[in-house]
């Protein structure tokens, strides 16, 4: 049995995404307030703070005004306000301009802010060490402790070191155990501690199936003349039919540089679609390709997106901490954000462990975050948009939208409807069979507006010891030749942005191959895989893409 270093904490957060830093700062804030001594440690897979942080991103900045009043003092890197919104339907030649005033309320992005989400996390991590927050970038969290009451006491750190076969290296490192009275779980979408805590504490039981898009992101420097700071554009349609969710973002940042992104849902039915491609296609369109004409694209970035909403929430507690974040799922999407409420959820734990310390007899749940955040504004933000994901799921885009638009519009009326639309199916369910499906071509790239995905993963600075593990574990090897490949014509093969898996003749046997060092960590074939045989675990810490501005 490996010897392994105990640290210990009071609470131990997974995850240095907005959700998991503003928690780390408000225990401390209250702790100080209370001239408590309170020690907390922040765990963090990628390199470095930020390195793993993809998002839009355009970000309300409630919930950072209720942690830190005053971070336009403090040199919060947000200073790009929204000054013009715009929202497109595209056709594949033609667009219709939809009027501002004919948009819900909730639409409206006056007073948000354009900004690198990866740039404003790494500012948060600042303003946590400053308030004695330990954070720990290059280690991921690897394995739940359990107490033996059955009930969570923190988790043990990746070991480092281990070759590809298992053995250990001359570089060898054992993981550390850190312990902790309360452990808060905010490793993002579709994390592996998430998942395996869902599974044993039966998380999930009343909740409906989460729901997942595929984002994709570049940041272009553009012709001076075509840039229009504090422009936000959003579209829907083309390049997906009718039966297909996603839609476009287009963001003016400062200095000439753009945020250009497509998001696809993830329930997509066609095995054929390839969301990478749909995203080359939807940069070809007139109302966006000439933006990008004379200008370079800088860099590029993958993720999954939680959309499943209130429906699809688990229980947010088990016995010794909480889920927090898109660990939960908190993401507005007709909103088109989250960061606010994974804030949020995440200061509303604090509140939650700070009222259990101050309790004379120890209580491993913490039943009172949930209703926190039941009392709280972000519930209220959520509920408001229940129906959205699911009415365009089942009816498509275009009825969908429609009913979207008036259940929001009275909403924001006060009439709220009294019914809750459902799920149903989880995206891994979608697919139809490859016989029953259409091809779609994808015209090749032309290396100066659509790219292909090696020269776009290039751009995403990857680092991946190809001596290590495979990350990406099939629980059943046969599975994807006998049955992804002969049912669906192995989508993994397109589904995933950064070109992991190929189909090859090795020895005259047909062979998935996993290329694990492409990876970006978007956990798109932990999700879309048809029998979830494919089961994404962290890699050696600070493996993967490494986000300078993302």
């Amino acid at each position: 049995m490996t010897q392994r270093d105990q640290m210990h904490y009071d609470v131990v957060i997974v995850g240095t995404g907005p959700a998991g830093l503003s928690a780390a700062i408000r225990l401390k804030q209250l702790a100080a307030k209370k001239s408590q001594e309170l020690s907390v440690c922040v765990l963090e897979k990628g390199a470095d703070i930020g390195a793993h942080i993809v998002s839009g991103a355009v970000i309300d900045p409630i919930a950072l005004n209720e942690l830190i009043p005053d971070w336009k003092n403090k040199n919060a890197p947000i200073t790009t306000p929204v000054k013009q919104d715009q929202f497109l339907w595209l056709s594949e030649k033609t667009h219709f301009n939809i009027p501002s005033a004919l948009l819900p309320p909730l639409m409206n992005n006056h007073g948000n802010y354009i900004v690198s989400l990866g740039q404003v996390c790494r500012w948060l991590g600042s303003q946590a060490e400053e308030l004695g927050v330990d954070l720990f970038p290059g280690f991921n969290g690897s394995e739940i402790l359990y107490a033996d009451d059955g009930s969570v006491k923190g988790v043990i750190t990746g070991d480092m070191g281990i070759a590809r076969d298992g053995s250990q290296k001359n570089t060898f490192s054992a993981g550390i155990e850190l312990h902790a009275r309360y452990t808060l779980i905010a490793e993002g979408t579709r994390g592996s501690l998430a998942k395996s805590l869902e599974q044993k504490f039966n998380l999930r039981a009343n909740a409906e199936p989460q729901k997942y898009g595929l984002g994709f992101k570049e940041i272009w420097s553009i012709d001076p003349a075509h840039h229009n700071e504090g422009a936000v554009l959003h579209t829907q349609g083309w390049p997906l039919d009718n039966r297909t969710g996603g839609g476009g973002f287009l963001y003016h940042l400062a200095d000439n540089k753009i945020a250009l992104g497509f998001v696809v849902h993830l329930n997509y039915q066609n095995p054929y679609l390839n969301p990478f491609e749909e995203f080359q296609r939807f940069k070809t369109h007139p109302a966006i390709k000439p933006l990008l004409e004379n200008a370079k694209r800088l860099s590029y970035g993958a993720r999954t997106i939680n959309e499943g909403g209130v429906q699809s929430l688990p229980e947010l507690v088990f016995p010794g901490g909480a889920l927090i974040g898109c660990s939960a799922g908190f993401v507005n999407v007709p909103k088109i954000k989250g960061s606010h409420n994974a804030m949020k959820s995440g200061m509303l734990a604090a509140d939650a462990i700070i009222d259990a310390f101050a309790q004379e007899q120890y209580e491993p749940l913490l039943k009172s975050y949930p209703e926190k955040i039941r009392a709280s504004w972000l519930w209220k933000d959520l509920y408001a948009v229940r129906n959205i994901k699911p009415a365009i799921s089942a009816w498509g885009n275009i009825a969908g939208t429609l009913y979207a638009g008036m259940d929001l519009w009275l909403h924001s009326l006060g009439l709220k409807l009294p019914w809750t639309l459902q799920h149903h199916k989880a995206d891994h369910e979608c697919l139809i069979a490859a016989e029953k499906a259409t091809r779609i071509h994808y015209p090749a790239a032309d290396g100066k507006i659509t790219f292909d995905r090696l020269s776009s993963i290039y751009l995403s600075n990857l680092s991946h010891d190809e001596d290590q593990p495979v990350h990406l574990q099939l629980t059943n090897q046969q599975i994807p030749i006998d049955y992804n490949l002969s049912i669906y014509d192995a989508p993994e093969q397109r589904y995933c942005p950064a070109g992991v898996y190929e189909i090859i003749e090795k020895d005259s046997v047909t062979q998935l191959q996993i290329n694990a060092a492409n990876c970006v960590h978007c956990k798109a074939c932990d999700i879309k895989d048809p029998t979830q045989n494919i089961r994404w675990v962290p890699p050696q810490g600070g493996s993967g893409p490494y986000y300078e501005a993302m």
